[in-house]
């Protein structure tokens, strides 16, 4: 099982989520969270940000990220991507998904960049999920605004 990861926090500066140069969650280029192709975040296949099967951000199984359990993307517990402790998907702190500021290791994940994400979460009925996203994500990356 192949699986990627790209940078998710809100940061713009190099490396950071928002970025969209080289290396950034916003990347369109090779291996980018943006990119459409192998290996990127929006890549629909194996591995990919897009992917339903297992290892892609939009597995619901183990690891992935619409999995409700724990370490899933839509886990609220300690390590999960709904998280708002530290370390987690929500949290504004350094190290969390939420956090706009430089960080040296940046909050990294397998789900597509949180416009797309949260669009899936949405699609899909996971209503309290997509509540508790939003009130944590800035309304210009909410689905509606962004594209």
């Amino acid at each position: 099982m192949t699986h990627n990861v790209w940078p998710r926090n809100l940061y713009t500066g190099m490396g950071g989520g928002m970025y969209t140069g080289m290396g950034g969650g916003m990347y369109t280029g090779m291996g980018g969270g943006m990119y459409t192709g192998m290996g990127g975040g929006l890549y629909t296949g194996a591995g990919g940000g897009m992917y339903t099967g297992a290892g892609g951000g939009l597995y619901t199984g183990a690891g992935g990220g619409l999995y409700t359990g724990a370490g899933g993307g839509l886990y609220t517990g300690a390590g999960g991507g709904l998280y708002t402790g530290a370390g987690g998907g929500l949290y504004t702190g350094m190290g969390g998904g939420m956090y706009t500021g430089s960080d040296a290791n940046p909050y990294s994940s397998n789900i597509p960049p949180w416009p797309y994400f949260l669009r899936e979460v949405d699609s899909r009925g996971y209503v309290n999920e997509a509540k508790l996203i939003r009130r944590y994500l800035p309304e210009m990356l909410w689905p509606e605004n962004f594209f």
